[in-house]
C-alpha cells in the first residue's frame, strides 16, 4: 500500500480501502443483513431516505466534480448514514473532520467513475440488476420477496435499494472493462509466486522458449573466420536488439542451425536440456528481449531470444510445487476516536507479551478485537494465498508455527497475528496454479485500479468549497 509518509493511507488509498467493498455482496450488508465493512457507500438517495436530518442541512456545495456538484446536505447524509452503522457495529467512529474529509473523497470518485461509466456508453440493464436483488436475497436465505419485506421493514424504500444496485454494477462494470480485462498473469509469475509461499527453500523450476540465430564458427577454424563470423552476428546482433520483432526472419535469412527454416524457435525446454550460456542470458532477460552480447559456443557465435517462461511441466504431481494454506488468527484494534497509533500498538504489545507469559490468545480476542473473527476468538480458519491485504500477508508469511507478530499496520488498523500451522493446498497442479493465478491478478489489479483511479482523479477539476477546502491540505 502506498502511504503519505505518516503510516497513514493517501487519498486514493483509503478511497481505495473503502471502494473494496463497494461490490455487490456488501449491499447486501447494508442494514446488517451480512457482515458490513468500515465504511459501507450508499448513494444519496439512500442516505436521505434513511437519514432524518436531511431537511435540517442547508443545501450549500461541498465540492465541484467536473460539470458536477456534490452538496453539504449529501455529505452530511452519507456521514450520518456511516456514523450509525460504526456505532450499530460498536466499532471506532473516526473524529468528525476526518471522516467528513475520507466520505467526501470517496463521493468525489465515485462522481468520476460514474461519469466515465456514462462516456464508456455502459449501460446496465432492468434484467442484471434484478438477477443482482436475486442473488443478495439468496446470499441472505430469503427469498426475493422476503428480502424486500425486510428492506422495507428497516425504511429503506424497494426503488432506492435497486438504483444503489444499479450503480455498484455500473461501477463493476467499469472496473472491468477499464482495469480488470487488461490484466495479465505469466506462468513465470505462478511460479515464482508459489515458490515464495513455499519459501526460500522452494524449488520451482521454469521451462524456457527461445528462439536463437547461429553463425558457425567451430573452435578449430582458422582465426581470421571465426574473427568474420563474429563481426557477421555481431551485425545480426545489432540488427535484432533494435527490433525484436525481425528476429524470425533474420534467424531465417542468417542462421545456420537446423532450426532456422522455424526461425530460430526451439519451443519450451526444460533449462537442464539447455546450454548453460543459454540459462543464464536468459535470467537477465524479460519476455521479448534480446540478450545484448554474443554467446559463444563449440559451434559459433550465438544470438538469443527469450519469448516466454512457464513452470516446469516435467516430473510428477508430487514434485509439483505446491501452494500453502495457513491456519491463523488476529486481534484487530481500529484507529480511530479514542484510539491513537501509539495506543493501539502499546495495547497490542501489551497483549503479546501476557499471551507470551501464557495467556489465552483467543480470550483477548474475545475481548478485545474489533474485526467479526472475534467470537470466534480471533480465529480466521485455513487462509489461502491472496485472501488477506498485503500487509496482513505478509506478516503471516514470515511467522513460525505458533509464533504471535509484532502489531502490524493494515488498512484496517492493527493487527497481532499468530500463526497455528500451515499445510500444502489440496488440489491438482493446475487447480493450485488457477489459485496462484487468481491471487496475483487479484494484487496486480488492485494496484492497477488503484493507480487508474489516480489517473481518473488527476484528470478531473475538483474544487472544494468551505471548510473542506482547508481540511482537505492538512
Amino acid at each position: 500500500m502506498r502511504t503519505n509518509g505518516r503510516d497513514e493511507p493517501d487519498i486514493i488509498g483509503v478511497a481505495v480501502a473503502i471502494m473494496k467493498n463497494l461490490r455487490l455482496a456488501t449491499l447486501a450488508a447494508s442494514l446488517g443483513l451480512a457482515a458490513a465493512a468500515t465504511f459501507l457507500p450508499v448513494s444519496s438517495a439512500s442516505a436521505q431516505a434513511l437519514s432524518p436530518t436531511s431537511g435540517e442541512t442547508a443545501d450549500s456545495v461541498a465540492a465541484v466534480v467536473n460539470n458536477d456538484v456534490i452538496t453539504q446536505r449529501e455529505l452530511d447524509q452519507r456521514v450520518g448514514l456511516i456514523t450509525r452503522r460504526l456505532q450499530q457495529q460498536n466499532a471506532p467512529v473516526p473524529p468528525l473532520d476526518q471522516l467528513r474529509v475520507q466520505v467526501l473523497n470517496q463521493m468525489v470518485l465515485e462522481r468520476i467513475q460514474i461519469e466515465k461509466a456514462n462516456e464508456d456508453g455502459i449501460k446496465i440493464s432492468d434484467a442484471d440488476v434484478q438477477t443482482t436483488l436475486t442473488k443478495l436475497a439468496a446470499a441472505n436465505n430469503m427469498p426475493l420477496e422476503m428480502y424486500r419485506a425486510r428492506l422495507e421493514a428497516e425504511g429503506v424504500p424497494w426503488s432506492v435499494f435497486t438504483r444503489d444496485a444499479r450503480t455498484e454494477l455500473t461501477l463493476s462494470r467499469l472496473r472491468e472493462k477499464e482495469v480488470d480485462s487488461k490484466i495479465t498473469v505469466s506462468d513465470a509469475e505462478v511460479a515464482n509466486y508459489i515458490a515464495s509461499q513455499r519459501g526460500p527453500s522452494a524449488k520451482v523450476q521454469l521451462d524456457l522458449h527461445l528462439d536463437h540465430i547461429l553463425v558457425k564458427a567451430p573452435a578449430n577454424a582458422p582465426q581470421a573466420d571465426i574473427d568474420a563470423a563474429q563481426k557477421k552476428a555481431q551485425a545480426i546482433l545489432q540488427e535484432a536488439t533494435a527490433s525484436s520483432a525481425k528476429f524470425e526472419s533474420l534467424a531465417k535469412d542468417n542462421s545456420q542451425a537446423d532450426d532456422a527454416k522455424k526461425g530460430g524457435d526451439m519451443g519450451f525446454q526444460p533449462q537442464s536440456k539447455l546450454p548453460a550460456d543459454f540459462v543464464s542470458a536468459a535470467s537477465q532477460l524479460r519476455p521479448g528481449q534480446v540478450s545484448p552480447d554474443l554467446i559463444r559456443t563449440g559451434d559459433g557465435f550465438e544470438i538469443v531470444k527469450l519469448v516466454d517462461r512457464r513452470a516446469g511441466q516435467g516430473g510428477n504431481a508430487a514434485d509439483a510445487p505446491k501452494l500453502v494454506q495457513t491456519h491463523v488468527r488476529h486481534i484487530l484494534l481500529r484507529v480511530g476516536d479514542g484510539l491513537s497509533e501509539p495506543e493501539a500498538r502499546r495495547k497490542l504489545l501489551d497483549i503479546r507479551q501476557q499471551v507470551e507469559a501464557g495467556g489465552d490468545f483467543a480470550k483477548f480476542a474475545r475481548s478485545y478485537s474489533q474485526d467479526g473473527s472475534s467470537s470466534q476468538g480471533g480465529d480466521l480458519g485455513w487462509i489461502s494465498p491472496g485472501e488477506t491485504v498485503p500487509d496482513f500477508e505478509r506478516a503471516m508469511n514470515n511467522l513460525k508455527d505458533g509464533e504471535i507478530s509484532e502489531p502490524v499496520r493494515s488498512e484496517y488498523g492493527y493487527h497481532l497475528i499468530q500463526v497455528l500451522a500451515r499445510r500444502e493446498a489440496e488440489g491438482s497442479v493446475a487447480q493450485q496454479m488457477d489459485l496462484a493465478r487468481q491471487a496475483i491478478g487479484q494484487r496486480k489489479a488492485e494496484q492497477a485500479y488503484s493507480d487508474w483511479l489516480r489517473e481518473l482523479r488527476d484528470s478531473a477539476y475538483v474544487q472544494y468549497k468551505g471548510d473542506l477546502a482547508s481540511l482537505q491540505q492538512q
